[in-house]
């Protein structure tokens, strides 16, 4: 990326403000051995904010470095509060939005679970149609109600019928979200009715709470509601609404094809973007720093995990303890994580059950929303570790 052009509203006032070499590519990637995590591939973060419309990037991305096949597993529905947050966005769509009787088309659907739980939402009557080139899985399920294809949806799926399009968390992989949008929106050419519903991370909540761990070289692209709505503007699509959930962590917007071929306005509006990534770029270094000094005094009073592998887990191991002298291990739920490293330092990743024989006795949560469901993981099995 050029990094001299906004890629989400063509301005030229763009402004750097956070570096860091030699991060990890993948985030999510299940590393079987430890040198193989150690010697993962790495690039560069050189991220830049949009002083017009908010918008945030990754200046160093290059796509050419990311692979998302079968090894790739940034599965969150082993959680029961993702689980909730899930069940609440079908809810909401089925319910809140009517959609029943629909052909849904999933961009970037993972394993499918989410269309999975649209298809089968007692009497919505939805089919489902899935695109992810990572799917694991049956090509066809649900007495042919469900199907998956292992390729990406683009200009070439327009004889896919689709009265609903849905697509979460894979638009802050694009280093190019027009071209997203706009390979959407053909793909939309013989379905003038169809509505869609993204969700992506909300940069102002990152910036906010000075969260430097949820800033990682898989996503290259940032969003503000302001920016996200100027995006689907601009693609060529009318924005209905752009609200947050998941406590504020994600945005979720409601668009649809305008009528009559009209070609939609959004008002950029840069919002606190600019002020926010400048507070937060100034305050990184002592941020850093004193998470390595709260780990160190923890560990006066024994072994500290981490708890979760997934993106925050791995760049947060990455950025405070690269050479694991802090921190024992990794802890995460996903069976499929347990027994791997995490990509960069080769911390192992272990089941909760493995906390008292690796001598730890506090673990750092990376995510405040699954705070009381670990504090009963915890409780249930007995297990004498504080939950930081």
């Amino acid at each position: 990326m050029s990094g001299e052009v906004c890629p989400v509203c063509d301005s030229r006032r763009v402004e750097g403000f956070l570096r860091r070499e030699r991060v990890p590519v993948h985030q999510n990637i299940v590393a079987a051995a430890e040198r193989a995590a150690v010697e993962t591939p790495r690039g560069e973060l050189d991220l830049a904010v949009c002083a017009a419309c908010g918008f945030i990037f990754n200046r160093a991305f290059d796509p050419a470095r990311m692979m998302y096949g079968e090894e790739y597993d940034n599965t969150q529905s082993c959680s029961p509060a993702f689980s909730r947050h899930m069940d609440d966005l079908v809810r909401r769509l089925v319910v809140g939005r009517g959609v029943r009787g629909a052909r849904v088309v999933e961009v970037g659907c993972g394993r499918g679970l989410f269309l999975r739980k649209l298809v089968e939402f007692e009497g919505a009557g939805n089919t489902g149609h899935g695109f992810d080139p990572s799917y694991v899985g049956d090509e066809v399920t649900l007495g042919g109600r469900l199907r998956f294809e292992r390729r990406y949806y683009d200009s070439e799926c327009a004889d896919v019928p689709a009265d609903v399009v849905v697509c979460r968390h894979v638009i802050e992989h694009v280093p190019r979200p027009l071209a997203l949008l706009g390979n959407v929106r053909k793909a939309l050419a013989n379905a003038p009715r169809a509505r869609l519903f993204f969700e992506t991370p909300c940069v102002e909540w990152i910036l906010r709470n000075r969260v430097v761990w949820d800033f990682f070289y898989e996503h290259c692209s940032y969003f503000t509601a302001a920016s996200l709505a100027v995006a689907f503007a601009r693609a060529g699509f009318e924005v209905e609404g752009v609200s947050h959930v998941f406590g504020g962590q994600y945005l979720w917007l409601e668009a649809r094809l305008p009528e009559g071929g009209a070609r939609p306005e959004a008002p950029r509006d840069p919002g606190a973007s600019a002020r926010l990534a400048a507070e937060f770029a100034r305050d990184e270094r002592e941020l850093v720093a004193g998470w390595r000094g709260r780990l160190r005094a923890l560990r006066a009073a024994g072994g500290v995990a981490l708890w979760g592998a997934g993106a925050k887990g791995v760049t947060f191991a990455n950025l405070i303890d690269s050479g694991r002298g802090l921190v024992e291990c990794v802890v995460d739920v996903n069976p499929a994580k347990q027994g791997c490293y995490v990509p960069g330092t080769g911390h192992p990743i272990v089941a909760p059950r493995d906390l008292p024989w690796r001598g730890v006795r506090t673990a750092v949560l990376m995510n405040p929303n699954y705070r009381e469901e670990n504090l009963r993981l915890l409780a249930d099995a007995g297990l004498e570790v504080t939950l930081v």
